[in-house]
């Protein structure tokens, strides 16, 4: 996985970021959906996948509210997921709800996945990716 920013990142898939301050998922013209997720909130899954899972409201702002319309539209149309993966080592930070944008951060991408919007119910959400 090469370090990338977040433009770059997003752009590799094709999809091109509203404000490259706040957004954290943007929809590709073939319409998948690429999403940036902390590192961290990476869960135990099955053999084969790779999950994330975390809550929305841990956050807020136009980012926030973005991202729920995103995963929301990508729930309902069981819409392929593009992976960018976010690493800092201040997670107490991201945590707190923290403006993302001022947390020293990492981006990588994983091409080799693809993945669906598993859980969503407005408030909690999980991604499941497979090797494509």
């Amino acid at each position: 996985m090469a370090t990338l920013g977040i433009n770059e990142a997003f752009g590799r898939y094709g999809a091109k970021l509203h404000n490259a301050q706040w957004s954290v998922s943007a929809w590709t013209p073939d319409g998948s959906l690429v999403v940036s997720l902390w590192e961290h909130h990476h869960r135990p899954s099955a053999k084969g996948t790779m999950e994330f899972a975390a809550k929305a409201s841990r956050w807020s702002g136009p980012g926030n509210a973005e991202f729920r319309r995103n995963i929301s539209k990508a729930f309902e149309t069981s819409a392929d997921v593009r992976l960018v993966i976010v690493r800092t080592t201040e997670k107490e930070r991201v945590e707190a709800g923290e403006d993302g944008s001022t947390i020293p951060k990492d981006f990588f991408l994983r091409e080799d996945l693809v993945g669906r919007v598993i859980e969503w119910d407005g408030e909690n959400y999980a991604f499941r990716f497979i090797r494509s």
